[in-house]
């Protein structure tokens, strides 16, 4: 398996794209926030003093993909068909946060989906840290891929 941003002499680089086919690409990641039982219920009922959490979640990791380029060096800027985040409580202390994105284009969307869930979950920590310092962001992974010459991938984990 070769690394693509390294060049012969191992120097880091951006990989051309231009003679790739433009095609057809997905991708979702997922992240879980664990928190105490009392701040999912803050969350869920809507009293946080920040206001509401799994809004501004959802906007900020829209807002994150649609900059990767920005934050990954070797990424390329890519025009986003769509990006949903979805959130869900699944139990009493975690939730769980997927990114799943489109894309019509010559490079895969895998790090604008690790990125938006990314930032979705650290954005749920930030509006609720002040009652709950003790938040862990787990399991941020990269759930499934398609399009393009490495066709398609599954995680297995999920």
């Amino acid at each position: 398996m070769e690394l693509t941003h390294l060049d012969e002499q191992g120097a880091a680089h951006m990989v051309d794209v231009g003679a790739k086919e433009i095609t057809q690409r997905t991708a979702s990641a997922q992240a879980v926030v664990t928190m105490k039982p009392e701040t999912l219920r803050m969350i869920t009922d809507g009293s946080a003093p920040k206001g509401d959490v799994f809004a501004c979640a959802r906007i900020a990791g829209i807002m994150a993909a649609k900059k990767t380029s920005d934050l990954i060096p070797m990424c390329h800027p890519i025009p986003l068909d769509s990006v949903k985040i979805e959130i869900e409580p699944i139990s009493e202390t975690k939730i769980r946060l997927v990114s799943i994105l489109r894309c019509t284009h010559k490079t895969g969307i895998e790090m604008e989906a690790l990125t938006a869930v990314s930032i979705a979950a650290l954005t749920i920590y930030d509006m609720c840290k002040a009652v709950d310092r003790g938040m862990r962001i787990d399991e941020v992974l990269l759930l499934h891929k398609s399009g393009g010459k490495s066709g398609e991938y599954c995680c297995q984990k999920a």
